[in-house]
């Protein structure tokens, strides 16, 4: 008989979690992960558990280098970018809702690089036995999420797709650990939420998508950096050759999706075979690429949308916080993500 997994069990590493969503906590810190390369130059790296230091080594990615990454690692997206704000890091990977709230601060950032991935590990969840089958009947319903989020935003564009606004449900806004709680015993009825706790509620057998954000929200993954780095010309010349390896590493990711579950596992604590589902829902889709006016109108309407629930204090111009200098040959960011192929 399979164990039905308790809340406590269900709790992933915030620092992982957290990446995902953008949210921001009292123990957001950064702490030094070591130092890679050799050289007189040193490229100062914001990174998340699990995140670019972990792919870039498990793809051989780290050798080779004629200057060194110095590893700082943060438990969100929000302290990482006020890092990049502070110079205390040139650049750093984050999810599609961090560089907003750090444009509407003014905050000194700017996206050099972007990866499109599927949508589908962003969901709104419902309890296995739920009498809820479609995102219309959440009408008058109570559905927690983190607020700011990326998921927040994939439940204010899901209701919008089901003709409802946020107005329409009973809004809790609950980081992960106290949704998950609310969630499991019953006192919301939805959870609007990211990968890997999608994987991980779906492999419990603790809930159902509703409604997935593929096709909802733009599935875009950021590297940031500090427009001071940016007039280094060396550190630029870096910058290029950092984010040429995490492009070639994300090929990695899509050649050997049971490789990297393994080495995600081990980096951040998840069971192994909740992080090869949220690889294949999501991680091996994700494509390199531009930096272009799609994207930035895709990014434009999450600020328009944040501002005009009063999130954001005013008016947002996206445009002046992007860099298209390292965009190459790279595909248009409208380019369809990989449909992830199973072992033969």
């Amino acid at each position: 008989m399979r164990r039905r997994l308790a809340p406590a069990a269900l709790l992933l590493p915030l620092a992982l979690l957290l990446a995902a969503c953008g949210g921001n906590s009292a123990a957001d810190t950064a702490a030094g992960s070591g130092t890679d390369g050799k050289g007189s130059l040193t490229l100062n790296v914001g990174d998340q558990k699990g995140g670019s230091e972990a792919v870039l080594r498990a793809a051989g990615e780290l050798k080779n280098l004629n200057y060194k990454i110095k590893w700082s690692t943060f438990t969100s997206g929000p302290p990482l970018l006020e890092a990049v704000n502070a110079k205390a890091v040139d650049i750093g990977g984050v999810g599609n809702t961090p560089p907003v709230f750090a444009a509407g601060a003014n905050s000194k950032i700017t996206v050099v690089a972007a990866w499109h991935g599927t949508s589908k590990g962003e969901a709104i969840l419902v309890p296995k036995n739920s009498s809820l089958k479609k995102p219309e009947e959440l009408k008058g319903k109570s559905v927690a999420v983190a607020q700011g989020s990326s998921a927040h935003y994939q439940l204010i564009a899901s209701l919008k797709e089901a003709g409802l606004k946020l107005s329409d449900v009973k809004v809790k806004y609950l980081q992960p650990a106290d949704a998950l709680a609310a969630f499991t015993s019953g006192k919301v009825d939805a959870w609007a939420v990211w990968d890997p706790y999608t994987s991980q509620v779906l492999g419990a057998k603790q809930g159902r998508i509703l409604a997935d954000g593929d096709g909802v929200v733009n599935g875009l993954n950021f590297q940031v950096a500090a427009p001071s780095a940016l007039k280094d010309t060396k550190k630029a010349a870096a910058i290029k050759d950092y984010l040429e390896r995490l492009r070639r590493a994300q090929d990695w990711v899509y050649d050997h999706p049971e490789a990297w579950a393994k080495v995600w596992a081990k980096d951040t604590g998840l069971p192994y075979e909740v992080a090869l589902a949220s690889v294949k829902r999501t991680n091996a889709s994700r494509i390199a690429v531009a930096v272009d006016k799609p994207l930035i109108a895709s990014e434009q309407a999450i600020a328009d949308t944040f501002t005009g629930l009063k999130l954001i204090p005013g008016k947002v111009d996206f445009a002046g916080f992007v860099d298209t200098r390292f965009n190459g040959s790279l595909p248009p960011s409208t380019t369809t993500p990989r449909v992830f192929k199973e072992s033969s």
